[in-house]
């Protein structure tokens, strides 16, 4: 995320990306789908899906079509939130390294707080190790 202005104008963009993250989800169909999932499974897709959306709002480099959490290491779980620090995702056919701190609701259906780092693209003769493809 690029962050730019005054302290007053990044508390009201954060404010309304707060608020624009927590309604992301807020989808009937999405949710009927989610909650057919166990809570961490939730908690996971939530955070995927959330900051798969936030590269694409914020990031114009990038086209996000997959999100992969445990990709480079296991995930960190507590009841609410998910640290992704091993993740990646998939753009206009190649890989890059993401790292994501993510933190939803009691139900996992939508993100309180989000955030992301972008790594670098990862070569493609080093797909097939970490399970990755076209």
């Amino acid at each position: 995320m690029r962050l730019i202005g005054t302290a007053g104008t990044l508390f009201i963009v954060a404010t309304l990306l707060g608020i624009r993250m927590a309604a992301a989800l807020d989808d009937g169909p999405i949710d009927r789908q989610l909650l057919r999932l166990d809570p961490q499974t939730r908690l996971e897709q939530t955070c995927d899906t959330e900051v798969l959306r936030a590269i694409n709002h914020s990031e114009a480099d990038f086209t996000v079509d997959k999100v992969i959490a445990y990709t480079f290491d296991d995930t960190i779980m507590g009841e609410n939130d998910i640290s992704a620090p091993g993740a990646a995702f998939r753009s206009r056919g190649s890989w890059y390294q993401l790292s994501y701190d993510c933190i939803t609701g009691p139900r996992h259906l939508n993100a309180h707080t989000l955030h992301y780092a972008i790594g670098k693209r990862i070569p493609k003769e080093q797909w097939q190790d970490h399970q990755l493809y076209d």
